[in-house]
């Protein structure tokens, strides 16, 4: 595990269910050993395979530690706080959380939003000056990711433009000054991912369930202050970026400070639904410019990886919708801080893998012809030949196959049962044999062997077509207690039985063996002797301790009464004599 990247796995707890890979969006996770963890490299830190792992095996970077050093190291230490916030704090009013966050010692509390608001007028002025491109935000950081690493192209479509957060911190450095220290606290796990990149802008990034966690341990509850008057926003408080935590909020920001036509601008969230918004976006040539708002999580900020509730979308966003009314009046915005960056880095390359080698891969875990894949999505995967291109890539493992384990324990279960000396059957609630071996059929169906060629099929047969005693296993079945160790006869032989039930009611087993057999005779002698050998050796050590304690308690009261009648000796003390007589008695 690597606990210096955002998520990562516990591996003792993770518990081979596979339902991180089943919910990743673009299968980062490596299966290896039985352990599933994070791939960093094509990681786009969205926090679905935390919020979805059963065990919580997937963990995030705890970094209020940070925090709380940050505090002692600068003078003056200042909140960027999500917009999000009316929506996770809906019992607070916005003074007594900024109140609260200034007990836990930090200078000023600032909106994330006034960075949004800068972001929204630049990219509008951008969509104004290229007619002919299409653009896409690079305000949520998880979509910048999966564009630089799972879109070919995709970083071509980004605005060059610093997230609201990265534009937020060069706003507050140039207010505070530049030796200020700034803590993001927000519904995200990919802003820590901003934090490393841009350690120059961004000290510590905590989620608001770090927030809630710190409030818990100093005893805060932000509630249950009082609303200071100088408990205010600084430097001042935000406008129509307070929009930015529902999907469309950019896009009304950006209608807010300069006359855009409403079909140059589109928004999607969810990866799912970018991932089939941007589905031949390469052959779009637009007339007039496209800005497309993408947002990584469904309905927007409101529902990131690390809210209180990713339900309730519609109450969240009246919260959020209601905190700033613009009225329909026009903001002119011009830029105050240049927020360029650059989004050009090389995509990762996709390695394309012959058809032979993925039919290869899907032969060793049984997997013959295409009528042979499933597509169950057992492993994670979508399809059986994704599954077939991750094992070539190392990503994951062949017991990851529930088909493949299922036909594997059956093989070997099978293998095991036909080795078995003893006769060997099984049948279902119906008592209709299921399975057996070769040893039953020789025993009890000889004649069903055709030509020395092997047992001819008795599946389906009822029990008590084959041998006298189903009536043993229809006891088993309706009582569910087993039968251990019967001796019956049958025929000129003696046969040795026990049936016991596997599935309650529904299945049982029972193992036959002909101890008239010699071998099997031998085998029956050698047990009884054993055993009466040992009950031999049992009573023998019964016998000697009980013997030697009578001889030790006889041996104590005689040398007791002896030494009471004889006299002291002449150089031992009376008293040590007494003494010794207590001691011994």
């Amino acid at each position: 595990m690597n606990y210096l990247n955002p998520i990562f796995t516990e591996k003792r707890e993770c518990q081979d269910c596979y339902k991180c890979v089943r919910n990743c969006p673009v299968k980062a996770i490596k299966v290896e050993g039985g352990y599933a963890s994070v791939v960093p490299e094509l990681c786009i830190f969205c926090g679905h395979c935390v919020e979805v792992c059963p065990n919580g095996a997937k963990k995030v970077r705890d970094d209020l530690a940070h925090a709380r050093q940050l505090l002692t190291l600068k003078k003056n230490v200042f909140i960027s706080l999500a917009p999000s916030y009316v929506a996770e704090f809906p019992g607070a009013q916005p003074a007594q959380l900024i109140g609260a966050l200034k007990k836990l010692g930090f200078a000023g509390v600032s909106e994330t939003a006034l960075g949004a608001q800068q972001v929204s007028a630049q990219a509008a002025a951008l969509l104004q000056k290229n007619p002919a491109r299409v653009l896409a935000s690079s305000a949520c950081p998880t979509v910048v990711a999966f564009l630089q690493k799972h879109r070919a192209n995709g970083a071509e479509l980004l605005t060059g433009l610093l997230s609201p957060l990265l534009t937020h911190c060069k706003m507050l450095r140039q207010n505070f000054g530049a030796d200020i220290g700034i803590v993001f606290i927000g519904p995200c796990i990919a802003k820590k991912l901003e934090a490393a990149q841009h350690p120059e802008l961004l000290d510590v990034v905590l989620t608001f369930e770090d927030l809630r966690r710190w409030l818990e341990q100093e005893k805060i509850a932000p509630e249950s202050l009082p609303a200071a008057a100088g408990d205010r926003f600084v430097p001042e408080k935000s406008a129509e970026g307070a929009w930015y935590p529902v999907d469309g909020g950019m896009i009304a920001g950006m209608k807010s400070t300069c006359p855009v036509n409403d079909s140059s601008l589109m928004a999607f969230s969810g990866i799912g639904a970018i991932k089939k918004a941007l589905d031949g976006i390469e052959e779009l040539k637009p007339d007039h410019g496209l800005f497309l708002e993408l947002l990584a999580c469904e309905g927007g900020c409101v529902n990131g990886p690390k809210v209180r509730r990713r339900d309730a979308t519609v109450m969240k966003r009246h919260l959020v919708l209601r905190s700033f009314a613009s009225g329909g009046a026009v903001f002119p915005r011009p830029p105050s801080v240049e927020t360029p960056a650059d989004f050009r880095v090389a995509p990762l390359v996709v390695v394309r893998y012959p058809d032979s080698q993925i039919r290869e891969a899907l032969r060793n875990v049984g997997k013959l012809s295409p009528d042979d894949e499933l597509n169950c999505g057992g492993c994670g995967y979508d399809t059986c030949r994704d599954f077939g291109i991750a094992l070539i890539g190392q990503k994951a493992e062949r017991a990851m196959c529930v088909t493949y384990m299922r036909q594997l324990a059956f093989k070997k279960a099978n293998a095991l049962i036909q080795k078995m000396p003893s006769a060997v059957v099984i049948v279902n609630e119906a008592l209709r044999v299921i399975e057996y071996n070769a040893a039953f059929v020789n025993l009890f169906a000889p004649e069903q062997t055709a030509g020395g060629n092997g047992p001819v099929a008795l599946e389906g047969m009822a029990l008590a077509e084959v041998m006298p005693f189903a009536s043993l296993f229809h006891n088993v079945l309706k009582s569910g207690e087993d039968i251990l160790d019967r001796d019956l006869r049958f025929q000129n032989t003696i046969l040795h039985a026990t049936v016991f039930s596997i599935e309650k009611n529904c299945l049982v087993g029972g193992i036959i063996q002909d101890i008239t057999k010699p071998a099997v005779r031998k085998e029956q002698v050698i047990r009884k002797a054993r055993e009466v050998i040992q009950k031999q050796i049992a009573t023998t050590q019964q016998i000697a301790y009980l013997l030697g304690e009578n001889a030790a308690d006889a041996e104590i009261t005689l040398n007791s009464i002896i030494e009471s009648f004889s006299p002291p000796k002449p150089d031992e003390p009376k008293e040590n004599n007494d003494w010794r007589k207590l001691y011994r008695r």
